[in-house]
């Protein structure tokens, strides 16, 4: 198989990021990333353009580092509260899981976190307080903090007024 050096113009997800010299296979490098304009040839005419992207690239992840702290202290702050459907004794009916999590977050601290950041050996299956990691960014880690609390029983306002009643 043909191989091709190409410096690339923009982060690619599992090739690299912005202003590095990658090996693809040629169809690869012929038919999807230079026509698309995601990278170039890595021939001596365009190797003096590689420290333009390599200044480029590390403004854009100086930029996404502190946008992840930035993230992290706004997470740090609030504590997300959960509810956990549990039978009688308490013996929890379903589980918590990374995107329920996610999705509290974003919910409650405006903080939109991929599931797969989330750091969750196990779904939560107890009710109480759980720390749980998630990694913002390569560098950012948070713990975020989460009460898990049953849900207050739909039956006891029922049952309430139908002995008002009697």
């Amino acid at each position: 198989m043909a191989t091709v050096q190409l410096i690339l113009k923009e982060k690619i997800a599992h090739l690299g990021s912005e202003a590095d010299i990658v090996t693809v296979k040629a169809g690869y490098a012929r038919n999807f990333l230079v026509p698309s304009g995601k990278a170039y040839l890595a021939n001596t005419s365009n190797m003096r353009y590689v420290n333009n992207l390599k200044a480029n690239r590390s403004e854009r992840e100086a930029g996404e580092k502190l946008e992840a702290q930035n993230l992290a202290g706004k997470i740090r702050k609030s504590t997300i509260k959960l509810e956990l459907a549990t039978g009688q004794g308490g013996k929890a009916f379903g589980s918590i899981t990374t995107s329920d999590i996610a999705e509290a977050i974003l919910a409650q601290a405006g903080v939109k976190v991929d599931r797969h950041a989330i750091d969750l050996e196990k779904p939560i299956k107890t009710t109480g307080k759980h720390e749980v990691s998630v990694r913002l960014h390569a560098e950012v880690d948070v713990l975020v903090k989460i009460n898990v609390t049953a849900p207050a029983s739909a039956d006891a306002p029922a049952e309430a007024e139908e002995t008002e009643e009697a």
